[in-house]
Order: structure tokens, then C-alpha cells, then sequence
């Protein structure tokens, strides 16, 4: 199979453009696709609990509380104690942060509108669902137990 031919090398490929469509939109406005990713994740009018960010978006917690920290410098976000559990905090976006976020929000609409303008509503309804059986399989902790004991019976028979 050539690498042309994989799912994974399809994503890779795709993403990065996507990343790099979106960081070369963003730089004027000192945003990047991971931040307005995260922006886009903080709830306007409730704020977002700290700890449900990262795995709301599949990131590791340290590079969030990096980010989180920086954005804060910045004065998009100020942190507050959460009324309902006093030992947890939520994020909230400053008017500077919601107008960052707006920007993020039209860049993806923008590009979700120019993707939906060439690809037929059919074509879009495949994609996701393609999109979501694989998410199932990578999901499934069989298959990864399948592929480690592959590799493991390569290995020694090499």
C-alpha cells in the first residue's frame, strides 16, 4: 500500500494544510489554529471549567496550561473561582478574548462554507460518517491490543 493510500497519511496531509491555512490567516491578529481552536471550546457566557478543556479537545494538559497562561498575559481570559465546586476554576473569555474568538469563528466559517460549496451535501454526509467509523476503531481498545501483539510477533520472529 502506498502512503498515498492510508487514512493516516490523508488526515496527516489535510491537517497540516488546514493548520497552515489557518495560522497564515490568524497571524495578523496574533492567533494561531491551536488557540483559536481552544477560544472557540470557551463556553461566552458560562465560562468552561479549567480541567474539562483539555480533554474536551484531545490536548495534553500541560501544553493547555501553557496556553491558558499565555492567554491570560495577553488579557483574552481571566480565571475565576467556580460558584458550584470552590476547589475548581473556570475560564472566562475578557471582551478581548471574545472578539479573538469571533475572529476564529468566522475563519472556520468561512473555510466550512467554501468546503461545503464545493462538496455535495451526499459527498459531506459520507465523509462524516467515514469520519466517525474511524473514530470508533481508533476507540476500540481490541484493535490496539491486536496491533501490539502483531508487532510484538514480528519482532520475534526477526
Amino acid at each position: 500500500m502506498r502512503r498515498e493510500e492510508t487514512v493516516d497519511y490523508n488526515f496527516k496531509v489535510t491537517w497540516h494544510a488546514i493548520t497552515k491555512m489557518y495560522n497564515g490567516y490568524g497571524a495578523p491578529f496574533d492567533i494561531t489554529a491551536s488557540t483559536g481552536f481552544v477560544l472557540l471550546n470557551i463556553d461566552v457566557e458560562n465560562g468552561t471549567p479549567a480541567t474539562k478543556i483539555a480533554p474536551l479537545l484531545g490536548m495534553e494538559s500541560r501544553s493547555l496550561t501553557r496556553m491558558l497562561k499565555t492567554f491570560e498575559e495577553k488579557g483574552w481570559i481571566e480565571k475565576k473561582p467556580d460558584p458550584a465546586d470552590g476547589r475548581s476554576v473556570r475560564i472566562f473569555l475578557t471582551p478581548l478574548g471574545i472578539k479573538k474568538r469571533e475572529l476564529s469563528r468566522l475563519s472556520v466559517k468561512v473555510f466550512n462554507n467554501k468546503v461545503r460549496e464545493a462538496v455535495t451535501d451526499d459527498q459531506m454526509n459520507v465523509f462524516l460518517d467515514v469520519v466517525a467509523e474511524i473514530n470508533k476503531i481508533i476507540e476500540n481498545k481490541d484493535l490496539f491490543k491486536q496491533l501490539k501483539d502483531q508487532l510484538l510477533n514480528n519482532e520475534q520472529d526477526h
